[in-house]
């Protein structure tokens, strides 16, 4: 006796296709139906309001605001000196935690309490756990890490 050639995973594919066809006629039904009651042609309109929220009204020309082209900047402002200043990247911290063995520890941030990874080919000087260091943050794999770690004597 010879098997039949419909299993059960194409059946179950084929009353899923159906199903998919009969709901998405369903769907277009129900769209032409709503048309025709609401007068609707086509694809509903959207306004961006003074607040830049979305409505389906128009926006009050009076709340209109007008902005000159020459005030609009395009790109990247320019750094006053303050800013730079203000950027200063290199940090100041403690080693809470340093294993000289493995080569790794951590530094609290003085600024915001956060700690740190550190590996010894980041440092410049030695350190020992309770230093007081200076540092700088790179991403690394899992976080920020600290690199040119100095002693601050």
């Amino acid at each position: 006796m010879a098997k039949s050639q419909q299993t059960f995973n194409k059946s179950e594919k084929e009353k899923k296709r159906l199903k998919k066809r009969d709901d998405k006629r369903k769907k277009m039904e129900a769209r032409k139906q709503d048309r025709e009651e609401n007068g609707t042609i086509g694809i509903p309109i959207a306004y961006v309001g003074h607040d830049g929220q979305l409505s389906d009204t128009p926006p009050d020309p009076s709340l209109k605001v007008k902005i000159k082209a020459k005030n609009i900047e395009v790109g990247v402002p320019k750094q006053t000196k303050e800013d730079r200043e203000a950027l200063n990247p290199v940090r100041k911290g403690k080693v809470s935690y340093f294993d000289a063995s493995k080569g790794y520890g951590f530094i609290i941030d003085d600024e915001d309490q956060e700690k740190y990874f550190t590996h010894v080919s980041a440092h410049i000087d030695t350190i020992t756990d309770n230093d007081k260091v200076s540092f700088e943050l790179e991403k690394g794999q899992k976080g920020l890490n600290a690199i040119k770690v100095q002693v601050i004597k």
